[in-house]
């Protein structure tokens, strides 16, 4: 007797493995959050949230970390984001198929995998060392942008693409020219896409160490920032600063911080994802 798998036992066993693997991958992720909520929740108020540290950084607030990292993101998508739209524009749009455009799709793709470390030697021999920006939000941000830049670039690409080639056809047949139609016909259909890769690229800015240890990130600095060329502390280095460099600081102090540093980067994905979502439901297609 030949045992046989119908189609339906088929279909509920994949789904069953599935649904497996996914609880496989949200199960740690919960349960690293449920630890950062249940120990952080003690430290959060609003002292904590706008006062300056005090007794090196046993005592006070945060509030220059958290300035400093949202100035250290603003400044790393201000820089990466338009600049990864028109070099995703031309190579979507405007460069020839061959073999070096591919060559430099593959060169972005790669870039996107290179260690933060290697990304904060390169903005410090660049921007603190050869252009004398010192150890600055500037260096800091410009360090950051970099590193996103090959996330923008690629899905902003990829979402280009992904519009249909029948909208260009329709607009340049009705007589727009090649920057109309993509001004027109192709950005706004892309949108979508575009902010995805921004989204992602600003949940890695405010979470990256490396990067900013170099050309920016101050170890102790209890006041805020008066200009692009001043040091700033930053909630990532901070929370390493807390977590192995100073003595005798409470715990709640350092899960404080993660939580701090896990709602901001989950407030500025909420909204750009609301942002998404408002822009796909617009799409006819």
């Amino acid at each position: 007797m030949t045992f046989r798998i119908t189609p339906k036992v088929a279909q509920n066993i994949a789904f069953t493995v599935l649904g497996l693997a996914t609880l496989l991958v949200i199960l740690p992720v919960g349960m690293v959050v449920w630890v950062i909520v249940k120990n952080g929740a003690p430290a959060i108020h609003l002292s904590f949230l706008t006062e300056m540290p005090r007794s090196g950084m046993r005592a006070g607030g945060i509030l220059p970390a958290i300035v400093g990292t949202f100035y250290l993101v603003l400044g790393a998508v201000a820089f990466a984001l338009p600049l990864g739209l028109m070099a995703a524009i031309y190579l979507s749009e405007y460069a020839r198929e061959g073999f070096m455009n591919r060559v430099v799709r593959l060169a972005i793709i790669n870039l996107a995998g290179v260690p933060s470390v290697v990304f904060g030697l390169f903005g410090l021999a660049l921007f603190v060392g050869f252009f004398k920006f010192g150890a600055s939000i500037l260096s800091g941000s410009l360090t950051l942008g970099f590193m996103i830049l090959p996330v923008i670039i690629t899905s902003s690409r990829e979402a280009m693409d992904s519009v249909p080639k029948s909208f260009r056809e329709v607009s340049l047949s009705l007589g727009a020219t090649k920057l109309q139609t993509i001004r027109y016909a192709v950005l706004p259909h892309a949108l979508p896409g575009i902010l995805t890769g921004t989204i992602l690229g600003i949940g890695r800015a405010a979470g990256e160490t490396a990067p900013i240890l170099f050309t920016v990130a101050a170890f102790y600095l209890p006041r805020l920032p008066h200009s692009i060329f001043d040091q700033v502390m930053a909630l990532p280095y901070h929370l390493y600063v807390l977590s192995t460099q100073v003595p005798n600081v409470d715990a709640k102090l350092r899960y404080g911080t993660a939580l701090v540093l896990l709602t901001i980067v989950l407030l500025m994905n909420l909204i750009a994802i609301t942002i998404r979502s408002y822009f796909r439901s617009k799409k006819k297609w």
